[in-house]
């Protein structure tokens, strides 16, 4: 089983997400406890608005149990697990909201519950929240007799750490770039072992098709053909920070673009090789009418033709009014990036106000919000 959690704001935007019936088969709201409201979103913000008059700023806590296929939960095991993860949390006696989602036979559970004590108006603590979902996990295991999934955190008994999962933000990107890290990994890991110097390696990366620039909180990070934006020491198999940062000292870091710069050159890169492909088309479009027999040929040739390019302006080209071909949009900037960049944050980077905490040892956190 796994399970996986965190602190959060924004009970919105996670009540869009709870009752995604797009991506998921089918989505179900099995509960809710302690609120006045009884729909998913009533019940979020009913739940949010707890926080008023304390300084705690992710008042909710969200977690999702995932049993490990084939295994089921039944509803007598599924409120076990609920209750067992509620107490290893704190979160006894607190608002919470249960909800189910299926997709490709798969059953995983959301818990949203408040994370304010309202006896004692104060945030319960989020500290080791990782290691706590291990523990539950694994005693869920042994009761429900669950195959064991490894953890990172606990009982690892001299097992091999396992690689991290993909975080949110990085599955929202493959999904707008359609490139998987795991294939960027591959790809990075390879281009790493086949090369004898940080010189060397950086010809490699760009080869493939990425360009190595400044990170904003991270030494280096890696931009894909698509503006995709991954750390670098994330998408090196078996790489610490520490040994990638000695292999790179011989690069000059300020050399570099920085992550807007080298996703500027990534756009103008994809633009080229578009136009380059827009204009093989157009040649073999020419043969094709050239080689046309009569008019009904030129006619299918011109259908074809003009199919094409309607098809490409509804998923974003434009037609350059210098030369007439089709050329990618160019991405707008609005207010909110724009004052993002202002202070200093980029897309790819979590939320760096004053709410964050530090990392802890076993996962956690050392403070609540």
């Amino acid at each position: 089983m796994i399970i996986k959690g965190k602190s959060r704001a924004q009970p919105g935007a996670l009540a869009v997400h709870l009752g995604n019936a797009e991506k998921n088969e089918r989505v179900t709201l099995l509960e809710t406890k302690g609120t006045i409201a009884q729909d998913l979103r009533g019940a979020l913000v009913e739940m949010d608005a707890y926080a008023v008059g304390t300084r705690c700023e992710k008042s909710l806590y969200h977690a999702a149990m995932s049993p490990e296929p084939p295994h089921r939960l039944t509803p007598e095991h599924r409120a076990e697990a609920i209750d067992m993860l509620e107490a290893k949390l704190g979160f006894i006696g607190h608002s919470r909201v249960v909800v189910m989602h299926e997709k490709l036979g798969r059953e995983h559970i959301h818990i949203v519950w408040s994370r304010i004590d309202l006896e004692r108006m104060r945030s319960v603590s989020d500290s080791h929240n990782y290691r706590k979902h291990e523990e539950v996990a694994r005693e869920l295991e042994r009761r429900f007799g669950h195959d064991r999934v490894q953890g990172a955190h606990h009982e690892r008994d001299g097992v091999e750490r396992p690689d991290r999962t993909p975080s949110r933000a990085e599955l929202r990107q493959e999904e707008r770039t359609g490139i998987k890290g795991k294939l960027v990994k591959e790809e990075v890991t390879a281009a790493f072992r086949a090369s004898d110097g940080a010189e060397a390696f950086k010809a490699a990366l760009e080869d493939k098709g990425y360009l190595l620039a400044q990170g904003d909180r991270r030494d280096f990070v890696i931009v894909d053909r698509a503006g995709g934006i991954h750390s670098l020491a994330r998408r090196i198999d078996g790489m610490k920070a520490a040994g990638l940062r000695e292999f790179m000292a011989p690069l000059d870091r300020a050399a570099l673009p920085t992550i807007e710069q080298a996703k500027e050159i990534a756009e103008e890169r994809q633009s080229r090789a578009q136009e380059a492909k827009e204009a093989r088309e157009e040649a073999s479009l020419e043969k094709a009418y050239s080689r046309g027999d009569g008019l009904v040929a030129q006619n299918a040739a011109a259908q074809k033709d003009y199919k094409q390019r309607q098809k490409k302006l509804n998923e974003g080209f434009e037609v350059d009014p210098r030369t007439g071909n089709l050329r990618r949009r160019k991405r707008d900037v609005g207010a909110n990036e724009i004052e993002k960049r202002e202070k200093g944050r980029t897309d790819h980077e979590p939320d760096a106000g004053p709410d964050r905490q530090r990392k802890a040892p076993g996962g956690g956190r050392t403070r609540s919000r």
